[in-house]
């Protein structure tokens, strides 16, 4: 073992022990946890059984219904898992889940892995025909969805075994022809332990599409806890506390959360649709400390203004954890002078899962940083012939960690250069070793001979305090090959000009990155992650 090797293992020991969750707890207890860990491996399975085992009367998810203890989440999952196996559902097959974040995603999710099934993520925002190509090239055994969705799923799912894992309507008995609910396949279902299967099934999280149709990307259950302590090393969860996660958990960040919270046995907080007072009431009434969120979420809390956010009591809040779009220096700064130093941005991918991560510090230091990688992390930047840059210089971001996913469900995958995975993006390192992501690298445009990336722009425009969100993009121009075009929303009905705007950033950037036509709109096209859709912009 080299002495890198030798001080990364040291400090996974750390971040496990500053968790907490290695808190004496009695002997039987103990072994019995321990056992299901060895027997099942470190998935939701076994995190549910050891947690039903060590804590079996503590509170492990709280939403619209009510309260489940992970004693009541486990013997539940059970149950679900026996009646998805006398449906036909076995060890390997794909069950895609379109949920919302509620217990029916929890709880479908442990029963998948209680059978060895994989499970397979669909964006709530999905159209229909997006839900069907995505059902038909996953071979998808089953879907699991909200009743919100039935006619959405309807023609993709018509072939296959379908379940309604919520309803809005009041319980009543199944009229014929209707799709089985879990709750009665639960309330039906033996709930005695099952034995693992031959194989760990496998999680598909879906890219978002923003810059075309989604990809399934596949990732195996981890070997071993150490990925979990990467993230802890930098983002202080600890164990038994509660997290309420916002962020839509079919999303790589917000189901990053949820498998952060099972070694932990953390109480889970979810409501279905995300609501900008609702999250704070919820995370005050919880006394929640962590809150889960994508930047676009937090900007939107912000703009409920100091008196609303103040009537809520969110002193147990330790973190505000943000990942899936870029965070504005201007946005993370404010939030801190109003929540105190609890920001952790996280700055990774669909496919590598994660690649730096930015705390409070950082953040102070140098608004808009990515951050630097935690421990078991790689990350270097690479120019068109595979040389790392110099510090300051811009380079593509290639990673390498334990959670690089396997490759697309449909073939194919991201280019690897020595064992490190491309994100897709081009960043710079400051002289604190800080990561700065500069933009997509498929979004750099040349205009009149000059490399241009929108991000530094659309970070530019974010700061200005008259102006609530931006984005720019490259569109063709016969004098200079390509030119700059901003969308921008303005902050509370703020009445700025075209010319306002070409000033400002000519007074703080190079001519040629000034964009040569402002279009202002009341708000900026997302998909459910909170990505802008820059497809949907009028880039004529």
């Amino acid at each position: 073992m080299d002495l890198i090797a030798a001080r990364d293992r040291l400090s996974v020991v750390k971040a496990l022990l500053d968790t907490g969750m290695a808190a004496p707890t009695r002997p039987d207890k103990a072994v019995r946890s321990l056992a299901a860990l060895h027997r099942w491996g470190p998935t939701p399975a076994a995190a549910y059984l050891g947690a039903a085992i060590r804590h079996p009367d503590r509170l492990a998810i709280a939403d619209e219904r009510g309260t489940l203890t992970f004693g009541e989440v486990h013997s539940r999952s059970n149950a679900l898992a026996r009646e998805l196996a006398t449906a036909g559902i076995s060890q390997g097959d794909g069950v895609a889940i379109m949920c919302r974040n509620h217990r029916g995603f929890i709880e479908s999710t442990v029963a998948c892995s209680k059978l060895g099934a994989t499970a397979l993520y669909l964006n709530t925002a999905f159209a229909g025909p997006q839900i069907t190509d995505v059902l038909a090239r996953e071979d998808a055994a089953a879907v699991i969805y909200d009743e919100d969705f039935a006619e959405l799923v309807a023609e993709g799912a018509a072939a296959r075994k379908r379940f309604v894992a919520w309803t809005a309507s009041e319980p009543r008995a199944r009229a014929a022809g209707e799709d089985q609910r879990i709750e009665d396949l639960i309330a039906r279902g033996e709930d005695s332990n099952l034995d693992p299967p031959a194989e760990r099934g496998s999680v598909v999280i879906l890219t978002s599409g923003t810059t075309g149709a989604p990809k399934g990307a596949a990732r195996k259950q981890p070997d071993s806890i150490g990925p979990a302590a990467a993230l802890f090393s930098k983002i202080p969860l600890r164990a038994r506390e509660t997290t309420m996660i916002a962020a839509p958990m079919f999303h790589s960040w917000g189901f990053a959360h949820f498998t952060l919270a099972l070694p932990l046995a953390s109480t889970l907080v979810l409501r279905r649709r995300f609501d900008p007072e609702e999250t704070l009431r919820a995370a005050a009434q919880m006394r929640a400390t962590t809150l889960a969120l994508v930047p676009v979420m937090l900007q939107r809390i912000m703009e409920l203004g100091e008196e609303t956010i103040a009537r809520y009591d969110l002193s147990a809040l330790r973190i505000i954890a943000l990942s899936g779009s870029a965070l504005p220096g201007e946005l993370a700064t404010r939030a801190m002078d109003t929540f105190g130093e609890v920001l952790y941005n996280l700055y990774g991918s669909t496919e590598v899962a994660w690649a730096t991560i930015a705390t409070p510090a950082d953040l102070r230091a140098a608004p808009g940083t990515a951050g630097r990688p935690p421990i078991g992390t790689v990350v270097k930047l690479l120019d068109e012939h595979g040389r790392e840059v110099s510090q300051g210089e811009s380079g593509r971001i290639f990673v390498g960690n334990e959670m690089m996913f396997d490759g697309y469900t449909g073939g194919g995958g991201k280019e690897v250069i020595d064992g490190l995975m491309s994100t897709g993006d081009v960043g710079h390192l400051d002289s604190d070793g800080r990561m700065f992501v500069d933009g997509r690298d498929d979004e750099m445009i040349v205009s009149g001979g000059e490399n241009v990336f929108p991000r530094e722009v659309e970070d530019l425009l974010a700061d200005h305090a008259e102006i609530e969100e931006a984005a720019v993009v490259g569109v063709p121009d016969e004098e200079f090959g390509q030119r700059l075009k901003a969308f921008v929303v303005t902050r509370n009905g703020t009445e700025l000009d075209e010319a306002a705007i070409k000033d400002y950033v000519k007074q703080n950037l190079a001519r040629y990155k000034v964009p040569r036509e402002v279009v202002f709109l009341s708000e900026l096209p997302r998909n459910a992650t909170g990505k802008v859709l820059k497809r949907d912009l009028d880039t004529e």
